[in-house]
C-alpha cells in the first residue's frame, strides 16, 4: 500500500536524523550534520534492496516514489534555514567542504555519463546524413 512507502520514509528520516546528530557530536558541533541527506540515501538504498529481493509491492513503490520526489523541495527548504554567513565566519572548513562536495558531484556525474551505453537510436542520430547537393549545370 501507499502508506507503507510513507512509513518507510518516516523510518529512514528518523534514522537519518539520529545518525546526523551522532555525526555532529563526533565532529564536535552541537547540530545535526547531514541528517536529511543520510535519510534520503537510506530511502534510496532501502528501495533498491527491496526491489532486488522482490519484496516491494507496486503501491508501496508509488508511495516511496512520491516522497522521494518531494524530498528535493524539503532539502532546499531546510538548507534555506541554515545560517551560511555564520558558518563561513566559523572557519574555512565550511568553504572547503562545499568545494569538495561540488567537485565530487562533478566527478561522479562525469563517471555516470561515461558508463552509460549509447542506444542504437542515439548512434543513428549521431551519424552524419548525406545532404543532396544540386548538380551544377
Amino acid at each position: 500500500m501507499i502508506i507503507y512507502g510513507t512509513a518507510l520514509l518516516a523510518a529512514c528520516h528518523l534514522l537519518g536524523i539520529f545518525l546526523g546528530d551522532l555525526l555532529g557530536q563526533a565532529m564536535g558541533v552541537k547540530t545535526n550534520v547531514g541528517g536529511v541527506g543520510i535519510a534520503m540515501l537510506l530511502l534510496i538504498f532501502a528501495r533498491l534492496y527491496m526491489q532486488k529481493k522482490n519484496i516491494l509491492p507496486k503501491l508501496t513503490e508509488v508511495g516511496v516514489g512520491y516522497w522521494g520526489a518531494m524530498y528535493i523541495p524539503v532539502v532546499v527548504a531546510m538548507a534555506a534555514q541554515q545560517d551560511v554567513v555564520s558558518a563561513l565566519r566559523g572557519g574555512h572548513l565550511a568553504l572547503l567542504s562545499a568545494l569538495v562536495a561540488v567537485g565530487l558531484c562533478a566527478v561522479v556525474i562525469s563517471l555516470i555519463n561515461r558508463m552509460e551505453k549509447p542506444s542504437e537510436e542515439a548512434d543513428a542520430a549521431a551519424l552524419p546524413t548525406a545532404v543532396p547537393t544540386p548538380h551544377a549545370k
